[in-house]
């Protein structure tokens, strides 16, 4: 069982005040090449209106980042994609991932007409696929941009 949590673990919007906090956040080196630097998502999600920003706090501090993306016109209109999501390293191993993913579910769940959520990760990333595979994600065995792809349906 992951360790008892310290801090409530929330979800808030990247907004003027924290995102340098959310940009300053750092992988393992060992990590580095599985997820898009957030500087990267952050500018992303400025310029795509369907990309949801979201830090992740534990109590006062930002300990992650995640990002989804809404459904536009061109896609599934029923599908939700979570397609950036990290813990720093200094906070990985005691369960943020899981709190954190649990606040992400709950707030798509509340988004009216989604009954899916996708969520991607490299395939040697074992941490992560066994994490999603806890919540119920199924691997679809697609793979795009050599990423494997999982669904959970809410």
């Amino acid at each position: 069982m992951a360790h008892a949590m310290a801090h409530e673990v929330r979800l808030a919007e990247v907004t003027a005040e924290n995102w340098w906090k959310v940009a300053s956040l750092r992988l393992a080196d060992d990590q580095k090449h599985l997820v898009a630097s957030n500087l990267y998502s952050i500018a992303q999600s400025k310029f795509d209106p369907d990309a949801c920003s979201r830090a992740i706090y534990a109590g006062d501090a930002i300990i992650g980042f995640l990002m989804y993306d809404l459904p536009d016109a061109d896609d599934d209109p029923k599908v939700v994609s979570i397609y950036r999501f990290m813990i720093d390293k200094d906070h990985q191993g005691k369960g943020y991932g899981r709190a954190a993913l649990t606040c992400a579910i709950a707030e798509i769940r509340e988004i009216p007409g989604i009954d899916k959520v996708s969520i991607s990760y490299l395939p040697e990333n074992a941490i992560a696929r066994t994490l999603y595979a806890s919540f119920g994600f199924i691997e679809t065995g697609r793979i795009e941009y050599g990423e494997a792809h999982a669904e959970l349906t809410l």
